[in-house]
């Protein structure tokens, strides 16, 4: 395995959970959860404001028209932020008992949206939960049963394989994936080591995947099968939440750190950052 030994820069900070970033029309889209709001970091590290909802914001990802797809994650819906009017686009609210958290929004339009599925904040014990898929014209449909802790989705650039993580078995997992967005043919892509959570993910040109491991070392890159190749450190008291690949030539691992995760603390340290890596692949699929 190869350890990087220079560490990530830092390339943006004074957030207070910066999570799901998105490399999309040049500049780094991601959303500060407990900050509320969407957020855009152009090449230089200015950062702009896109939306603060009225709810938190999780997983974000495009229509093909360039509008935005937010989830709002106590509310259990996914919202469109267009033409600077924010709308409800789909209630998953029939579907979704807890919260919502990440979301994959595919070339058509096509999001697939993962839920907390049990409130570990009150101490339910954890249970298995399902994927939901939310359709260009906002109907919802159950995409797969029995996620655990459903997390960070990739998509490789046929459009064939979709790779999820499951944090709370710390594990990926990969799908068939068929033209018009059915998943089916579940299989493990990579067991992690115990403590190696997997949150978010990316995949590479190759086809390794890179893991945000949340509460573990640092950022990990396995291969189908499970072997991991390589690993980023993170600096002692952070941990990595997010990883994504972007830059001009999508040669550049962008990871969103953070020292807190409990909403009121993190919005007083605002403290979670954003750290890019060349880590000598080029990112390939979404997100």
């Amino acid at each position: 395995m190869h350890t990087f030994t220079a560490k990530p820069d830092i390339v943006a900070t004074g957030f207070a959970f910066a999570e799901n970033p998105r490399w999309h029309d040049g500049r780094l889209f991601f959303a500060d959860i407990h900050g509320g709001r969407v957020c855009a970091m152009a090449p230089d590290g200015k950062v702009e404001t896109i939306v603060s909802p009225p709810d938190a914001p999780s997983g974000i990802g495009f229509m093909p028209d360039g509008s935005l797809l937010v989830v709002a994650v106590h509310e259990l819906k996914v919202m469109r932020w267009k033409d600077g009017v924010l709308s409800q686009h789909a209630d998953l609210s029939h579907l979704a008992r807890v919260g919502l958290n990440d979301m994959l929004v595919d070339p058509a339009g096509r999001a697939y949206a993962v839920q907390y599925g049990f409130d570990w904040r009150a101490g339910e014990a954890a249970v298995a939960a399902a994927l939901l898929a939310v359709e260009p014209d906002g109907s919802v449909h159950i995409a797969a049963e029995g996620l655990e802790t459903g997390n960070g989705m990739a998509l490789t650039p046929d459009g064939r394989t979709f790779v999820i993580a499951e944090s709370g078995a710390c594990r990926l997992s990969a799908f068939d994936r068929a033209e018009d967005g059915r998943l089916s043919n579940r299989r493990v892509f990579a067991q992690l080591p115990d403590g190696h959570y997997p949150d978010g993910i990316c995949l590479d040109s190759e086809g390794g995947a890179w893991v945000s491991c949340c509460w573990g070392p640092g950022v990990v890159r396995v291969e189908d099968g499970g072997r991991i190749t390589h690993f980023v450190p993170i600096e002692g008291g952070r941990n990595p939440f997010a990883c994504v690949f972007g830059g001009p030539d999508r040669r550049t691992l962008y990871i969103c750190t953070a020292e807190e995760e409990e909403p009121g603390e993190a919005r007083a340290r605002l403290s979670s950052r954003i750290e890019a890596i060349d880590v000598g692949f080029a990112g390939a699929g979404l997100p």
